[in-house]
């Protein structure tokens, strides 16, 4: 490894006096090279460092490291103070077998236990506050001191042996249109490391109160403010105390030195789409927001093209909202447990009832999402129980799902019936599930009945799930997503005034209960095929993935999650037909029994449409 270079002599050797009058001959780490900025220490002794250098390669959003020292060896002049020190000098806080025992700027007395100590060098040269100045920002002061607030989240790094801990993350406050401004700023200035983790509320992160950081001083809100976190070098104190590392040093808060290297990250002008990100709020209550990769968007939006065709000429293009299904998508990356409900028992003079569009998009859905490792449960009618555990068994036995779907059923009962099936306990501050989805699901209009297209009454055949995604509105942290091809699907509501002018029958059939966001689709299973295109997209980008991941752990990469074999595809969708035929299930519009969903025909039809969704989130033209 080579050397990090020493600075010019105008540079006063402060480590020379903290450290015995000697100064640290660093090595660079393999991803590393020359140039002149701040960092932050980290001494521990030789026995730990071979783990933390993994614990900060794993968590290197935070903890990116610059170099380290062989133990015991200080020579090369290679660090100066950094003239925004406090004190003017470097400070160490001292932690004894994992308690800080106080701030020290002398190492003379621990001269012994230096010799078997190595420094680890943090880099610390991105501040939030180069990336507001080049967004033409405000840069607001800390209130009652000059070091910007810092806090401990419930987000835990990724744990490499003895090393394990919370991250911590420092924020600003920025006006609410300015966010785009800030993340097209933060590529010029930070690249990576110029990009937030979180964009919203603390509490997402389990921080409670901004007005009490950690360390440092808060950083105020004002009236149209979101607050943006970044991950902070500080997690390393963190890192160190809970290690119980019998002896450590590490910077102090506000304390760098000036290390000599370069910053070889991709120059601004070589971005490319794949690294430019866009910001997308995806949730009002608690407030937050998304961010993805312009070309991750760009790919979503040819998704939403896609499936927005209207092969039967129900004039579905005025009900058409435009990055629905990316909001959607970006919603259902960052959840934990979802809940898919399906079904529209049109047919009623036919046992079953049910139509075939919309349980092989729900059961498309779940297949993915379970590829994604998030809980996923179904509910359905209860009368149509027995008929679902059949389609999902088979489902399993022929290869389309992995894993069995639990099914739920709810048939309401009171107004807080819908909020105990939601909640543990009824509890709102702790939801079973994060999102809702329907996919061409019966949904209740003003008159309080379910209509088919042909506005025939099929209340009797329906439960009221609709108050779960009513009671879901007024939940916070529960999100939902209704897709549908005609206007009287669940989740429709959010359409219902162009559902009324623009659709057949539409001021009778037209849903009133609407969702967070309205998937628009030619026909319902492409919308649920759509979104786990979409997933995939996100999950295979590298800004997407490092915002959810809160630049922390390792990066997931498809090949080890399966996700490839997760999509759908025209073998699985062709097999889910034809279970569905083996139990009678028919088409929407003609009623009839086989490879026909809505009246066209699965291989003229929605097999390419399933084909150009997959090539599209695989990359193929």
């Amino acid at each position: 490894m080579p050397l990090m270079r020493p600075l010019g002599s105008r540079f006063s050797s402060a480590l020379r006096c903290l450290i015995l009058g000697k100064t640290p001959n660093f090595r660079n780490l393999p991803h590393m090279a020359g140039g002149l900025q701040p960092a932050s220490l980290v001494v521990l002794p030789q026995s730990f460092a071979p783990t933390f250098e993994r614990f900060c390669q794993a968590n290197s959003g935070p903890l990116s490291l610059l170099g380290r020292s062989p133990p015991g060896k200080w020579r090369v002049p290679a660090l100066g103070t950094d003239p925004a020190t406090r004190n003017g000098r470097p400070q160490f806080w001292k932690y004894e077998s994992g308690t800080y025992t106080g701030s020290v700027t002398s190492l003379e007395e621990n001269s012994e236990a230096l010799k078997d100590m190595v420094i680890f060098v943090l880099n610390c040269s991105y501040t939030p506050e180069s990336t507001l100045e080049k967004a033409g920002l405000p840069c607001r002061s800390p209130v009652g001191g000059s070091l910007a607030g810092a806090y401990k989240t419930s987000v835990p790094c990724a744990t490499i042996a003895d090393f394990g801990c919370p991250l911590v993350v420092t924020m600003r406050p920025v006006p609410q249109g300015a966010l785009k401004r800030l993340l097209q700023a933060g590529c010029s200035v930070g690249r990576e490391q110029g990009q937030p983790i979180h964009i919203g509320d603390p509490e997402l992160l389990g921080i409670k109160d901004l007005s009490k950081p950690d360390y440092g001083h808060a950083v105020p809100c004002e009236p149209g403010d979101v607050p943006v976190f970044w991950p902070s070098q500080l997690t390393c104190l963190q890192a160190v105390s809970l290690c119980k590392i019998p002896m450590a040093f590490a910077s102090a808060p506000g304390c760098t030195v000036l290390t000599d290297l370069m910053d070889t990250e991709t120059p601004t002008s070589s971005l490319t789409p794949e690294k430019i990100p866009e910001v997308y709020q995806i949730s009002q209550d608690p407030l937050h927001y998304s961010i993805a990769s312009t070309s991750a968007v760009q790919k979503i939006r040819e998704l939403e093209t896609i499936i927005a065709i209207d092969p039967g000429n129900r004039g579905i293009r005025h009900l058409f909202q435009k990055d629905e299904l990316l909001r959607a998508a970006l919603s259902l990356s960052h959840s934990h447990s979802v809940l898919i409900t399906t079904g529209f028992p049109t047919h009623f003079n036919h046992q079953p009832p049910e139509e075939n569009d919309g349980p092989p998009g729900a059961i498309a859905l779940a297949a993915f999402l379970h590829a994604l490792d998030k809980d996923v449960s179904m509910v359905v009618d209860g009368r149509a129980l027995s008929l679902f555990e059949k389609l999902v068994d088979e489902a399993v036995e022929e290869g389309v799902l992995e894993t069995r779907i639990p099914l739920l059923t709810f048939q309401g009962g009171s107004s807080e019936s819908a909020q105990h099936f939601l909640c543990k306990d009824g509890n709102p501050m702790f939801p079973r599930f994060d999102h809702l989805v329907a996919i061409e699901r019966s949904g209740r209009a003003a008159d309080g009945n379910y209509y088919n297209a042909r506005k025939m009454n099929i209340k009797h055949l329906v439960d009221p799930i609709d108050d779960l995604f009513v009671a879901a509105r007024t939940i916070p942290g529960i999100s939902s997503t209704g897709v549908g091809d005609g206007g009287n699907e669940l989740g429709m509501g959010k359409v219902k005034e162009a559902v009324k002018k623009r659709i057949r029958n539409g001021a009778t059939i037209a849903c009133d209960v609407e969702a967070d966001s309205a998937v628009i689709a030619g026909v319902s299973n492409w919308g649920g095929y759509a979104l786990a295109c979409a997933l995939y997209i996100l999950n295979t980008c590298a800004v997407h993935g490092r915002y959810l991941q809160k630049a922390i752990g390792p990066p997931r990469t498809p090949g080890e999650q399966s996700w490839t074999q997760a999509l759908p595809s025209i073998t699985k969708e062709e097999e889910m037909l034809g279970i569905l035929a083996r139990h009678q299930v028919r088409s929407g519009v003609t009623g009839n029994v086989g490879m026909v969903v809505d009246g066209l025909p699965f291989h003229d039809t929605h097999a390419q449409i399933i084909q150009k969704l997959v090539d599209v989130a695989l990359g193929h033209r």
